[in-house]
């Protein structure tokens, strides 16, 4: 007889995807360390880091790290950085992102978003347009007739509105980001360099001198 598959490990991983563990703070410390001892000048890890939030304001998701990695290498940031500055966009960080730029969007558009539409936008039409373009990649192998009335909805009141109006407060998350991490990462550098100078002339003192 074949025994129950275990889902405990699945469950884990979604649990952990929503609340890490030990918890978010844990994880925004983690990826401040990081940040911290990335080898590269203070300048360009600042610049990564903020490319990397602003990607966090862009609808495409599931290609937050490729497009953040293009972009740093584009502006001569830190890709690494750019990498740990997408975890700015969490479950926790979602909604309040994509509720901001789809209104922006829709205000610098001219058009009129109602607020209980929001969640709709963000979970059932998402849903739809991969509905239709998993179902028309089926079509290309059966006599089913294609139909991107979904998807095109998803463009023209999602996709577009949300690419549009992220821009400005991403641009404005990312500059606050750059010249509040800056500082920081200089002085810890200073920091570091102080230590590992103290360190080696330690090392110098404690070294045995050669007797003839």
């Amino acid at each position: 007889m074949f025994k129950r598959r275990d889902r405990r490990p699945i469950l884990r991983i979604l649990l952990e995807f929503f609340w890490p563990e030990g918890g978010w703070t844990r994880a925004f410390q983690y990826v401040k360390h990081r940040l911290r001892r990335l080898p590269d000048t203070p300048q360009r890890i600042a610049r990564g880091v903020c490319i990397g939030v602003f990607t966090t304001f862009t609808p495409f998701y599931g290609f937050h790290f490729l497009f953040a990695a293009s972009v740093a290498k584009l502006l001569n940031g830190n890709m690494l950085a750019a990498l740990l500055g997408t975890f700015f966009g969490n479950p926790l960080t979602y909604v309040p992102i994509g509720v901001v730029s789809l209104q922006t969007g829709h205000f610098l558009l001219g058009k009129t978003l109602e607020p209980h539409s929001v969640e709709r936008s963000l979970g059932g039409k998402f849903i739809d347009a991969w509905r239709d373009l998993r179902d028309n990649i089926f079509a290309l192998f059966t006599d089913q007739v294609a139909d991107w009335s979904n998807l095109q909805v998803f463009y023209q009141e999602v996709f577009l509105p949300y690419l549009i109006g992220g821009i400005a407060p991403g641009l404005i998350m990312a500059l606050i980001v750059y010249y509040l991490s800056l500082p920081l990462v200089i002085a810890y550098q200073k920091r570091r360099k102080g230590f590992l100078k103290e360190k080696l002339l330690s090392l110098k003192k404690k070294k045995p001198t050669l007797t003839k």
